[in-house]
């Protein structure tokens, strides 16, 4: 199945709750659980209990956006190939949704693309809106991937056309690689014919 595609963490991440009350750190002013272990794969944990307990371990931040959890991409696509999962920009900073998020029925009539999955409209050409979408997608298509391995080969095949292209280009003249700079164009500035004067009075 697509088990090679998962990461083991991932769907624990998917259903953990976060922004609850840690019950260790409760008290504490950053006891909100909004971090993850992806080494523990267990519930979320405050920002005390990451430097306590996963103090060495890989652990991502959950952010909130309109009452929805969401990940910065460059955190997590350290650890996962998000291709395929629309991404926003909400703060400055890009970010994608863990999860699906409800839509009316009648939200996507006239929209050029949409969730392969739960048929939400997107904004961009994008395959799915979240990263619980692309989970689905995966174990009832297995038409994409989490693994970093397949996107590198991927990037590696196109790296060796590049260079391939630039052997070639090599080998071919090279008098057109650096076309001549074109001269300035021609000053469209004019100059005045002299002082200007007012026209008479009538009286």
């Amino acid at each position: 199945m697509a088990t090679m595609l998962v990461p083991p963490w991932l769907e624990s991440l998917l259903s953990a709750a976060f922004f609850t009350v840690c019950r260790t750190h409760g008290d504490a002013a950053r006891g909100e659980c909004n971090m993850y272990c992806l080494d523990c794969k267990g519930d979320a944990c405050c920002f005390y209990c990451r430097s306590s307990k996963h103090k060495d371990h890989q652990v991502i931040q959950i952010r909130r956006s309109s009452y929805h959890d969401v990940v910065r991409i460059t955190e997590i696509q350290k650890v996962l190939d998000i291709s395929g999962v629309q991404t926003y920009v909400i703060n400055s900073a890009r970010v994608l949704f863990l999860n699906e998020r409800p839509q009316p029925k009648s939200g996507n009539k006239g929209v050029a693309h949409i969730c392969e999955i739960c048929g939400r409209s997107l904004l961009d050409p994008f395959r799915f809106c979240s990263l619980g979408c692309k989970l689905v997608g995966i174990k009832r298509n297995g038409n994409a991937s989490f693994a970093l391995e397949a996107k590198n080969e991927v990037l590696m095949d196109r790296r060796e056309g590049i260079s391939r292209e630039e052997e070639e280009l090599r080998e071919g003249s090279q008098q057109d690689v650096y076309p001549p700079t074109p001269p300035p164009p021609p000053s469209s500035a004019r100059r005045r014919k002299g002082i200007p004067h007012r026209a008479p009075l009538g009286s």
